[in-house]
């Protein structure tokens, strides 16, 4: 045994900090307990996967009884498919707060296994769901960290204050004058057809508009193309506008969230539209949810839902700058 071996079996965060966490743990459940959202737990392996063709999902294989020749199941990298089949069955509004894995994440904000609060609203759309999550976070951190009323602003206004581009209008040539400008090289698989202008988008989120989000304040950034909806609804127009949001506090995305899409049909295509995309860019395929489309077709309730990252709010709790120092054992020590 070498002494980095006898050195890592002692956790990476302080008591101190275990303790914090397990108090902001409570008050997230306190908090949602007042507002009458009913806590569910709901399994951690799939049969089927996310399609989401920037998420990679861990597996294992089962091979006890129904599935003679081994089954691959995935670990969820969110609760958010067997959730909504929860909603369509008439459960009202939830929460689920679990750990949640996925595949090559690792890094200053990431570890392959983290806690995640997924919690869905029935009734209201994203904007009110926001003004909930922007109360539960207050609540969460009264007096551990000094932050100004939160503030919101669209993705396309967000774009021209803090970069100077209409993510909407511009077309990729903008981008790359941009990124060059600035001494950014970008991927080299990064093109400039129409299929690549999401690629850049991400780039100058990433460099330019994400760090100076929600300095000093908590910042929902909402109104995404409809390119991005993922799982949300589109809202017709001239352009188009996804109905989700993210949170940002001091340049660090702490939540994910949607006015939930609950057509089964336009949830089947882009599940078919992200399998093509992997297939293209060839990425691991995966089985997508038949449950999760069975459900919406019975009826999803109008709701909204958001994903909100337990660690990173410790983080902020705590004044760190890496999620390793807010885990008991991170991937490095697990």
């Amino acid at each position: 045994m070498t002494a980095d071996d006898r050195a890592d079996w002692r956790p990476a965060a302080s008591v101190a900090t275990l303790q914090l966490r397990a108090r902001l743990i409570s008050r997230l459940r306190a908090f949602l307990d007042r507002y009458g959202v009913l806590e569910v737990e709901t399994p951690l392996l799939s049969r089927s996967a996310t399609t989401d063709v920037h998420l990679r999902s861990l597996t294992t294989r089962y091979t006890g009884p129904g599935a003679p020749e081994g089954r691959t199941l995935y670990l969820h990298t969110s609760p958010e498919f067997p959730m909504k089949r929860l909603l369509a069955a008439g459960s009202g509004s939830i929460y689920e707060l679990c750990k949640v894995f996925r595949d090559g994440e690792s890094g200053r904000l990431h570890n392959p296994e983290f806690s995640l609060l997924e919690w869905y609203q029935v009734g209201d759309d994203h904007h009110i769901l926001m003004e909930h999550l922007a109360a539960l976070v207050a609540d969460a951190l009264d007096g551990l960290a000094s932050l100004a009323p939160p503030q919101k602003i669209t993705y396309r206004d967000a774009f021209r204050h803090y970069a100077g581009i209409d993510p909407f209008t511009d077309e990729a040539t903008v981008f790359t004058d941009w990124a060059q400008h600035h001494g950014i090289r970008p991927p080299a698989d990064l093109g400039q057809a129409p299929e690549d202008l999401d690629g850049w988008r991400d780039l100058i989120l990433t460099h330019a508009v994400e760090p100076r989000l929600g300095r000093g304040r908590l910042t929902f950034m909402y109104d995404y193309p409809a390119s991005q909806a993922a799982l949300a609804r589109v809202r017709p127009g001239s352009p188009p506008i996804a109905e989700r949001f993210e949170l940002y506090a001091e340049g660090m995305e702490l939540a994910n969230g949607y006015h939930e899409l609950a057509d089964a049909a336009e949830l089947a295509r882009r599940f078919d539209s992200d399998l093509k995309r992997r297939r293209r860019l060839g990425g691991v395929e995966v089985p997508d949810d038949k449950l999760l489309l069975a459900a919406l077709a019975h009826g999803l309730p109008e709701c909204s839902g958001v994903a909100l990252g337990v660690d990173r709010l410790v983080m902020l709790a705590a004044g760190m700058d890496t999620i390793d120092k807010v885990l008991a054992f991170p991937v490095g020590r697990a």
